[in-house]
């Protein structure tokens, strides 16, 4: 009975949510500046929400159900690949930890250490992509996708050879990044195989539920929550988030670990992962995209679960509100729902950090 009032107190509280942030009165259209790629404006309406907790409970709100390709949120579990292939000294070597406070896909280098500043900007991707083991590129893409599959608890998940198809023709920006790289020893070995990798991992399609799987999969310590197989050793786990933490909003990066202070990754598709540890997974989908490229409506839910849930990694336990006992080590429950009506959403919501 406690679990089942537990459950129905936080798909309540996340109804709410999405009703406040997608509907009347809730984040403003002109903060919207893009859509990628603009077709997707065609979608504008969508708005897909999920969050399932390390116990394997899932709960979904809009359309969770939808499909969409992960683009750079890809970047976080070839980045966990990478370490667990090669370690964490030998990844290190070639790709930083930095937050590099440029765009995504600028072409700028860690010129110290001679090597891109992190994984989840481009540059860094590619040399993560360059590090995953496999004798051929077919190798790679099946690992990468096997990992995704235990992530995701689907066996089914796939590359949409549609997106991929679209993605290796307009591809001109990384191809130059590739091999000013090579040129410059960060880089090695073929560079279409190498770019033919990295973007069918980013045209992998997930749902919002799915998504909210893969991020609780993190926040679990790398083992998924419905089926208990690991998808990533704990050490690495750790490595992941971190960076995370640091470089998964693109150069919003420092100032959302601060304000928001959620680990998460986002993407041009609309999409942004957020992974509490020792807690729960969250998964958003609404694909209009503000100045920096993330998800207008899924920074404004990020936040809210920042500041009203209390769920900023470094918030006291007992300032948890997300039903009634999320956190480890908290010091009283309490039932005291998440405010609702006119009036309740802070000013600014949704805006880039």
């Amino acid at each position: 009975m406690e679990q089942q009032t537990e459950r129905a107190i936080v798909q309540r509280q996340l109804e709410e949510l999405h009703a406040a942030i997608g509907g009347p009165g809730g984040v403003p259209d002109g903060r919207v500046v893009a859509y990628y790629p603009p077709a997707m404006a065609e979608r504008s309406h969508l708005f897909g929400l999920a969050a399932t907790d390390i116990e394997g409970t899932q709960w979904e709100v809009g359309d969770a159900g939808v499909r969409f390709p992960l683009h750079s949120i890809s970047k976080v579990f070839t980045y966990g690949l990478a370490l667990e292939d090669n370690g964490r000294e030998e990844v290190l070597l070639r790709v930083g930890v930095e937050p590099s406070g440029d765009p995504f896909n600028s072409i700028t280098f860690d010129e110290v250490n001679h090597r891109p500043f992190n994984p989840m900007i481009n540059a860094g991707a590619l040399v993560a992509v360059n590090l995953v083991h496999g004798a051929t590129r077919e190798e790679k893409v099946e690992r990468l996708l096997t990992r995704l599959r235990i992530y995701a608890g689907n066996p089914d998940l796939a590359v949409d050879e549609d997106v991929l198809a679209e993605q290796l023709v307009s591809n001109d920006r990384n191809v130059a990044l590739s091999y000013l790289m090579r040129s410059l020893g960060m880089l090695h070995g073929n560079i279409e195989d190498n770019l033919y990798v990295y973007l069918a991992a980013c045209s992998v399609t997930v749902t919002a539920s799915e998504l909210s799987t893969m991020a609780a999969t993190l926040a679990r310590g790398g083992a998924n929550p419905f089926t208990g197989v690991p998808a990533l050793p704990r050490t690495y786990t750790r490595d992941v988030l971190s960076v995370m933490s640091m470089c998964g909003m693109y150069d919003a990066a420092g100032q959302w670990a601060y304000e928001v202070g959620i680990p998460a990754k986002s993407s041009v598709s609309g999409a942004i992962l957020a992974a509490i540890p020792d807690a729960i997974g969250v998964g958003v989908y609404s694909p209009g995209l503000d100045r920096h490229g993330n998800s207008v409506r899924g920074v404004a839910v990020c936040r809210e679960l920042s500041d009203r849930f209390g769920l900023h990694v470094f918030a006291d336990p007992s300032e948890s509100r997300l039903g009634r006992i999320v956190r480890p080590g908290r010091r009283e429950e309490t039932t005291e729902m998440y405010p609702s009506g006119d009036g309740w959403l802070p000013d600014g919501i949704g805006e880039a950090p």
